[in-house]
């Protein structure tokens, strides 16, 4: 009944019906469209596949997945990849039987991967059975979701009381926040980012990546660059993506000589106020980790008054001994204060 196509390069009609295809889904569905795929063809040892399922020549389900390449792990010299999906698969009416078979197809097709990973954006427990039967393995995580239909007076009393003393201290000491759109702008936040990812000695994707996004983006949907200022200087960065009513932050941080000018406080804060005033209903902090282990980003997001969600992930281990090998290597590569990772 449904035929599965697997593709790496779109003609403009298939552009056309995918987007034609996704719009009508309330679920942020962003790193499924064909922009996000022109995003991952830019970057660097990341390697984007489309599956379609067509029923009587009518797109009825798409799933974006890519290899994303991890080289020279340090010291280690490990060379090896990851499948990623990111807020799929979407399927007409979530028909299990579709969603089935795409996953299905993506098992046959993604061969030479370390593990293959969903990063559920929304509730995907109506159809994990489909997921199940693919072996993929389910493990809970978090998520923090604010509703911008409230009001402003309502949101900003969700915050914590001292969270919000600390946007006032920003607010005191003189920093703004601006929406960029310059190439400029984007060159000076991914400075800042390459800091704070130094530091953290955790992947972060090539420049090409996020100039990418600056290109795709549309007055609907796409990059959203907001900038923490002082003294005229941008000290901190938040990078959101648009799509169907929902701000998602992507990336952020902060030079850390600057933390006393509060720019992170500020940054989540305003933002919020911006995407409300511009018709988003809502605004999806990103991962907020498992619930059972320590994750001090929770803690910083909590005091934000948003509501906590656990979609889950779905995970699926393809090579289980080099899996093992790689796992203990990254732990130990984070753990040497001299020697970072990257993922170029």
């Amino acid at each position: 009944m449904y035929d599965y196509q697997v593709l790496s390069q779109l003609t403009d009609k298939e552009e056309r019906k995918i987007n034609e295809f996704l719009e009508s889904y309330a679920e942020f569905a962003y790193f499924q469209s064909p922009a996000f795929l022109h995003v991952c063809q830019a970057t660097k040892n990341v390697l984007p596949f489309y599956i379609i399922a067509i029923c009587h020549g009518d797109i009825v389900g798409v799933l974006l997945f890519y290899r994303q390449i991890i080289m020279n792990v340090a010291v280690l010299n490990v060379v090896t990849s990851r499948g990623v999906i990111a807020g799929g698969p979407v399927a007409k009416d979530n028909n299990k039987e579709i969603i089935n078979g795409l996953l299905a197809k993506h098992k046959e097709v993604n061969v030479k991967t370390l593990y293959s990973q969903v990063r559920n954006l929304h509730d995907t427990l109506a159809y994990k059975e489909a997921f199940q039967r693919n072996n993929f393995t389910y493990e809970e995580h978090l998520n923090f979701i604010i509703d911008l239909r409230k009001t402003e007076d309502v949101l900003w009393k969700k915050i914590y009381s001292k969270r919000r003393n600390e946007i006032r201290r920003a607010l005191n000491e003189g920093c703004t926040i601006h929406l960029e759109t310059s190439l400029d702008s984007l060159k000076s936040a991914y400075a800042i980012l390459k800091e704070v990812y130094q530091r953290a000695r955790l992947p972060l994707p090539g420049f090409e990546h996020f100039s990418a996004l600056h290109e795709q983006t549309s007055e609907t949907a796409g990059l959203r660059l907001f900038t923490a200022k002082w003294e005229g200087k941008i000290i901190g960065c938040m990078l959101c993506l648009a799509h169907n009513g929902t701000l998602y932050d992507y990336y952020a941080g902060a030079y850390s000589k600057f933390y006393n000018k509060y720019p992170n406080d500020l940054l989540p804060w305003e933002i919020m106020k911006w995407a409300k005033n511009n018709g988003f209903t809502q605004f999806d902090f990103g991962g907020a980790g498992k619930p059972d282990v320590h994750y001090g980003v929770r803690e910083y997001k909590k005091k934000f008054g948003g509501q906590l969600v656990n979609y889950g992930r779905y995970e699926r281990i393809e090579l289980p001994v080099l899996y093992t090998v790689a796992s203990v290597g990254f732990r130990l590569i984070r753990a040497l204060g001299n020697v970072s990772f990257t993922v170029n």
